[in-house]
Parts: structure tokens; sequence; C-alpha cells
């Protein structure tokens, strides 16, 4: 048979890539997905055409907490085949807001003498440090003008207009914020405009408008059930607002992105970026996905309240210190797959070898015959342990005061905690 006629019998044959195209906007497989189930590996699956002609599938996948929805590819090219991120159709298409960035200068993980102190690092797409406002001092409401994407974390970030002033900040984005809601900061205390009545009693206001002197305040905080999420007011406090102010101030207060002290937020509430000092700014809880939840709202001094980080840990935060109403944003972050080396090397990461890859000159792993690293116990380059040994210098006897259980660790991970 001729070149010709073979070829010709090809074109002829029925494409099999018309059966592999949508026959719909959106093509839906039902197939249940259990991440404990070891029978169902496989998530429930969409298809869709994008604008631009492209094809993606959705998977969906089921988690503790709910659903997890991301986006991937049909395999045209290798790097589509494992690339899964998650959908976020909200974020702002467009660059961010000038003048509150300033330029990265790449180090590539070298110090100021020129040494590598951070092994696998260097080059990646030139980037601009957002500057995120994490002391929220500016009170009053503000306006969310978009939600964005910031190259430098994995949270995202919202841009803020002060409805008042026309101030422009950037604040982390929690989980369900969108455009056109309003977040406001209540670090400088309750403003007037949130009592009902008001008045001289508002301005002198020390726990939700009510006039409580220092020292009766202190001694009432103790006598706060944590059980009872209700119980707000101090027993003691003299009965100048009434309990409708308070669950009106707590429906305009208690919303995400709104940041408050931990003394005006209930017991069981859900809070991210927290704040260490009373003055400082947040530390704690930053990334993707991070919550706290405050789990008592009395301590034996009576001036701190116990919250329970995502780590498992249980540390005390003072009273007066701030924190975010709700979750971080992009919870799925953890679960994307960059399907290729080449993202990585986009944000700034470079190949890292094996130590048993090296030389013995090289690592301690290194050398020998095969792949064997010599019976001795994983460490380093330097020779610190590695794989669970600690490494931190020993602290004092009791370790740090602020933690009152500390987060689990090792085989204390699959324990309940």
């Amino acid at each position: 048979m001729s070149h010709l006629a073979r070829a010709g019998r090809l074109l002829a044959r029925p494409s099999t890539s018309a059966a592999l195209a949508p026959s719909s906007a959106a093509a839906v497989v039902a197939r249940p997905f259990s991440s404990s189930s070891t029978a169902a590996k496989q998530p429930t699956s969409a298809t869709t055409t994008d604008a631009d002609g492209k094809v993606r599938r959705i998977l969906t996948f089921s988690k503790k907490s709910g659903q997890s929805t991301f986006k991937t590819y049909l395999p045209v090219t290798p790097s589509l085949r494992q690339l899964r991120v998650p959908i976020s159709e909200h974020l702002h298409k467009g660059g961010p807001f000038r003048p509150l960035t300033e330029a990265k200068r790449g180090h590539g993980g070298r110090n100021d003498h020129g040494r590598i102190t951070i092994r696998a690092r260097g080059g990646g797409h030139k980037r601009r440090v957002r500057l995120v406002d994490f002391v929220r001092r500016e009170t009053g409401e503000q306006h969310v003008v978009r939600i964005e994407y910031d190259p430098g974390r994995s949270a995202h970030i919202a841009l803020v207009r002060h409805k008042e002033t026309g101030a422009v900040s950037y604040i982390l984005a929690p989980n369900g914020l969108r455009e056109g809601d309003t977040v406001q900061s209540f670090r400088s205390g309750v403003p007037d405009s949130f009592l009902i009545g008001g008045g001289a009693s508002a301005q002198r206001s020390n726990e939700f408008g009510a006039d409580v002197d220092a020292d009766a305040a202190a001694e009432s905080v103790d006598l706060v059930d944590p059980s009872a999420p209700q119980s707000v007011l101090p027993p003691r406090a003299p009965p100048s607002l009434s309990q409708i102010d308070v669950s009106v101030l707590r429906s305009l207060a208690l919303r995400p992105g709104n940041c408050l002290p931990l003394r005006l937020i209930p017991v069981g509430t859900v809070i991210h970026a927290i704040a260490l000092s009373p003055e400082g700014k947040a530390v704690l809880e930053r990334s993707a996905g991070g919550s706290a939840r405050i789990i008592s709202a009395s301590s034996p001094g009576g001036k701190h309240a116990q919250v329970r980080l995502s780590s498992g840990e249980v540390r005390l935060v003072g009273l007066d210190c701030v924190a975010s109403i709700g979750e971080v944003s992009n919870g799925d972050h953890q679960h994307r797959n960059l399907g290729k080396a080449g993202r990585m090397r986009w944000l700034g990461f470079r190949p890292q070898s094996r130590g048993v890859a090296m030389n013995a000159t090289d690592h301690p792993h290194g050398g020998g015959r095969g792949k064997s690293k010599g019976g001795n116990h994983p460490t380093d380059e330097w020779g610190n342990g590695m794989k669970g040994q600690r490494t931190r210098a020993p602290q004092s006897k009791n370790g740090n005061k602020m933690v009152v259980r500390e987060r689990p660790r090792g085989g204390m991970k699959n324990k309940k905690r």
C-alpha cells in the first residue's frame, strides 16, 4: 500500500477527539468521593469550556469542613496532566494598587557576605511586596474594593477604602469576604453609632459601652463562665447597657474581617490575625486557611483568654490584644498541585539534591556503595538532627508561660486533641 493510500485511510477514519469534547457547557459526572473510603479514590468531576475555548475539568473533593473545588485541564501536555489549582473567580484580574507595594530584591539565599544560608533558592518571577496592614488602627467603615492575589503569601488580600477619609489599605481577606462588603476595626473601642442611646455613657465605655471601674472589671473577668458564650458582660458591671445593645453590637461587629479586642469577642468565635501585644501587629494565624478559636475568656490572672490555634496548641493571649473575625481565605491552597517543576522555578525555588546522592565530603549521608547512607541518624548538611528530632535550644524548666498545652508532636498528632 502506498503512502498516499495509507494517508487517505487515516483521514477517512472517524476522529476520536470529537468524542472527548464536551457535548454541553457543563457535563457533570455524578461520582461520590469520600476521603476516608478506600474504594472510591476519584473525586466528582465536571467538564466545562472557557470563554477562550479551553476545555477544563472541575474536580470536587470532600473534606471535613465541606467540599473543595479545583480546576484541572485535559492532559494536552504533560504539565497539564497533574495540574490542580483552586477556583477563585472572584479575584481581581489586574495588577495591584501600586502605591501600596514596594520592590522585592532577590538575594538567592545569600547573606550580606555572599554565602549561601538557605539552599535551593533563586530566580523566580519578578514580584512586588504588598504592604498589608496588620495593625488596623483606623476606625470607621471600610469598603472592600476588590479581592487580590498576593504572590508573597498563600492567603488572598483585600483592598479596602475608608468611607470617610478615602484612605486605601490592604488587609488579609477572610473566607467569604467579597467585593462590596464592609469591614471595620474596633481596636480603639466601640463607636457611639453602634450603641443604642450613645451619649456620654458610650464615650466612657469600656466593656461593650458599660461604665466599668478598672479594678472591678479585673475582678469580674474571673466570674465569666467559659461554657456560656452569652455571658459577655461582667457580672459586677453597672447595668447602664441593656442586653439588646449587646445583641445589636454582636450582629454588627462580629462579621468576617472586623478587628476587635479579645475582650469583645464571645467564647467559641473563630478568629485569625491574632496580636500578642496590645499595641502590636497580628502575628498568629495569617496563612491560607488558618484560624483559631477562643475556648475560654477567663484565666487565673483575669487578664488573658485561652485560644486554641490551628496547630492544636492552647495558649494565653491578652484580652487587650486584637484579632480579626473569621478564617483566612484560600484554604484549598495546601491541596493544589503545581503539575511541573517549572512552576516551582517561577516561585523562586531551585532543585535540591538529596544527601545520599552526594559525595561523602559534601554531606553526612554521602558516599558509600549504592544508596546507603551509612546507618547514621538523619541529619542535614551540617550534622543537625532531622525528621522529628528537636533542634531548638533548651528553654527554661517550665517552658513558655503563655502556653497552656503544647501542640501535638510525632505520635501525638494521631491522638484526639
